[in-house]
């Protein structure tokens, strides 16, 4: 029996990305779907994947468009309450081989119409691998499908085997989501803030930030009720992106609505968020008084460590967080991590380079690989963070940190310290 792969950061970080090893790379190997990574694994799962990411827009439903084995899995999103949303044109055979199925989407469309008490704002048509391999041209389909019936259609594109690509799917739906904005005059004391299909915590700190910098109207599409608070999105005078998912999409509000963005990282460093509430003030000319926030969240973190002292971190990639900016964080505030499951990119692997530096024998696995059936549990780990963490660490406290209202910047900080702590003292009255 093969242990479960892993390689220790300083010999990931001396080896470099082009030498990333094979077990590492989920292009190189069959794809594990353990229960730890279900979740995380398919754009049609739980969460936000594609299907429920694509019915965001207020008042939308979606057409799914698929064999009976891509569909299966959206009655997870039924407790969800998305029943009355969701409509289906199931494909056999035939229909994939001949492709015949196209030319019956339209009037799908027309018949779902039929099922509702009122028409909605868009019919999001949701398409996967298949059309993928197909070559479905679905933007045309969507212009046929609204002349055809007077509603606006919109693509949805749950193409799997897109995921490593350049845009994969949860970036192109990101795209789609925002496809339907029109251009209008924009509005100086309003901005966007793009990235999540939730909205931020409500006490998230950017909100009294920006405010302070007289912006009157922060608009998130997790907050829209209406379709006209939806189109109120255009009017925007800038977007801030937190996400780089949605830069896609941010580029194309831009292009087409004349509406420029400032990217963002979500990050659990004090010292890089300081960083960016600086520099997002340069970028729209205010000064950002941070220093209330910063000096909340390190007293937070400093008495966290007083009161649990040495702990040591399993850290996964089901989470609101880069699991290897994460863990680079835990390190820099005094804690260890001993093991990381991730998927290593070309974007987090300078966190990876930094953390060789400070905690060279963190061990480093993918959720995705094979091996991973023979994962065996360390027993210096005393507690988890993200969902697939705290599968392979059940008997430690553990938080899965992946909650809809999103973490940023300290309040970010301040949710995660608060649920650990909350944990570890409920694990340590039950021992």
């Amino acid at each position: 029996m093969v242990d479960a792969f892993y390689i220790t950061a300083a010999d990931l970080a001396k080896n470099g990305y082009k030498d990333l090893p094979a077990e590492l790379d989920p292009s190189k190997h069959m794809i594990y779907s353990s229960p730890a990574t279900l979740d995380y694994n398919s754009p049609g799962a739980k969460g936000f994947g594609v299907k429920r990411a694509g019915l965001v827009i207020p008042g939308s439903v979606m057409l799914l468009i698929a064999p009976g084995c891509c569909g299966r899995n959206t009655a997870l999103l039924s407790e969800l309450g998305y029943d009355e949303r969701f409509f289906y044109l199931m494909l056999d055979d035939t229909d994939i081989v001949t492709g015949r199925y196209v030319s019956k989407i339209p009037a799908a469309c027309k018949e779902l119409l039929e099922e509702l008490d009122e028409a909605p704002s868009v019919i999001m048509l949701c398409v996967t691998c298949v059309d993928a391999l197909l070559g479905t041209d679905l933007e045309r389909i969507c212009r046929k499908c609204e002349e055809e019936t007077g509603v606006m259609a919109a693509p949805a594109y749950m193409y799997a085997l897109t995921r490593e690509k350049r845009l994969p799917p949860m970036g192109l739906v990101r795209k789609s989501v925002y496809s339907l904005l029109e251009k209008q005059k924009r509005k100086a004391d309003e901005c966007n803030i793009l990235g999540y299909f939730s909205a931020l915590d409500d006490n998230n700190e950017i909100y009294a930030l920006l405010k302070s910098a007289g912006i009157r109207k922060i608009h998130e599409i997790g907050r829209c009720k209406t379709f006209d608070e939806y189109k109120e999105l255009s009017r925007a005078n800038f977007s801030i992106v937190l996400n780089a998912e949605a830069r896609a999409a941010a580029q194309d509000m831009e292009q087409r609505l004349g509406i420029p963005f400032i990217e963002l990282t979500r990050m659990y460093r004090l010292d890089k968020i300081h960083n960016q509430y600086r520099l997002l003030g340069q970028a729209i000319g205010a000064e950002l008084d941070d220093s209330e926030y910063y000096e909340k969240a390190n007293s937070i973190i400093n008495d966290f460590k007083a009161k649990h002292g040495d702990i040591c971190f399993a850290v996964g990639e089901s989470l609101n967080a880069d699991s290897f900016e994460l863990s680079l964080a835990l390190v820099q505030y005094g804690f260890r991590v001993a093991e990381i499951y991730g998927t290593v990119g070309e974007r987090n692997f300078v966190f990876i380079k930094k953390l060789s530096e400070l905690s060279p024998g963190t061990r480093i696995y993918s959720n995705l690989s094979p091996t991973m059936m023979n994962y065996t549990p360390s027993p210096e780990i005393n507690a988890a963070i993200g969902a697939d963490a705290c599968y392979y660490h059940s008997s430690v406290a553990g938080v899965c940190f992946n909650g809809e209202e999103q973490p940023f910047g300290y309040r970010g900080i301040e949710m995660l310290f608060t649920a650990l702590d909350k944990a570890l003292d409920e694990k340590g009255e039950k021992a």
